[in-house]
C-alpha cells in the first residue's frame, strides 16, 4: 500500500517527516510521499529540506519515502511554470490542489493542472467530463480521497473517470496521525464511493506503477 499525498510541519501538517514515516510504517504502508503545500514563495525551501532528508529516511525507516509538492491555491495562469519549476528542483512527483468543494479553489485550477501534466490532480471536486477526458490523454491520475470533506465528491470523480477512461489513485491527504488509515478502511471508503473491486485494484495498481516511475527517475 502506497500513499502519494501527505503533509508535514513544512506546510499545514502536524508531524515532522520522521514521525509521518514511522506512523505510515506502523499502518503497513510500503511507501509514502511527502507533498507539502507550495506556491512560488516557498517551493524551493520545501523541496530543499525534503530532498535532503527523504533519502536517509528511506534507508532507515523501513519504507520508501518520496519528496513531492502539492501546488496549492495558485492562480491557474501561474500553475504551468510552477509545475516545471518543481520538476527542475527535483520533485519526485507533482500534485495540484484540485477544485474541492470544501475550499475556495479558483475555477480553472483543474484544467491548468491537467494541461501541465501533473502526476496527480488531488481531490478534483466536480471535475467536468472534458477535464476527465483530458486527464486520461495526459496520463494525469485523478484522486479518490479518504480525507473528510474532500471525499464528498468521490462518487462524482469516479463516474467521470469511468466515462472517460481516466486513471484513479487512492490517497489519504494526511495532515495528522488519524489520517493514515489502514488498508481495510481505505478499501471500504473506495466501496462507499461506488468503486467495484476491480476498479479499486486498478487504482492500487496505479499507485504501484507511479512508485516504479519515481524509482526510474531517481536512477
Amino acid at each position: 500500500m502506497f500513499d502519494f499525498h501527505t503533509h508535514t510541519v513544512f506546510s499545514d501538517g502536524v508531524l515532522i517527516p520522521a514521525e509521518l514515516a514511522q506512523r505510515a510504517k506502523n499502518s503497513e504502508y510500503q511507501g509514502v510521499a511527502i507533498t507539502d503545500h507550495v506556491d512560488h514563495t516557498n517551493m524551493e525551501w520545501v523541496l530543499d529540506n525534503l530532498l535532503s532528508g527523504v533519502k536517509t529516511l528511506s534507508v532507515h525507516a523501513g519504507l520508501e519515502v518520496y519528496a513531492g509538492v502539492e501546488i496549492t491555491h495558485v492562480p491557474p495562469p501561474l500553475i504551468p511554470d510552477l509545475v516545471d519549476r518543481a520538476r527542475e528542483l527535483g520533485a519526485q512527483l507533482v500534485l495540484v490542489h484540485g477544485e474541492t468543494i470544501v475550499e475556495p479553489v479558483e475555477r480553472g485550477t483543474n484544467l491548468a493542472a491537467i494541461e501541465s501534466g501533473v502526476d496527480i490532480l488531488a481531490h478534483p471536486g466536480l471535475i467536468s467530463a472534458e477535464e476527465a477526458g483530458l486527464a486520461a490523454e495526459n496520463r494525469v491520475l485523478l484522486e479518490i480521497s479518504t480525507r473528510k470533506g474532500h471525499s464528498l465528491t468521490n462518487g462524482h470523480v469516479l463516474e467521470m473517470a469511468r466515462q472517460n477512461n481516466s486513471g484513479l489513485i487512492m490517497n489519504n491527504d494526511a495532515h495528522e496521525p488519524g489520517d493514515l488509515i489502514p488498508a481495510e478502511l481505505r478499501r471500504y471508503i473506495a466501496y462507499g464511493a461506488g468503486m467495484k473491486e476491480e476498479e479499486y485494484l486498478r487504482a492500487e495498481e496505479n499507485s504501484r506503477e507511479l512508485q516504479q516511475q519515481i524509482i526510474v527517475k531517481k536512477r
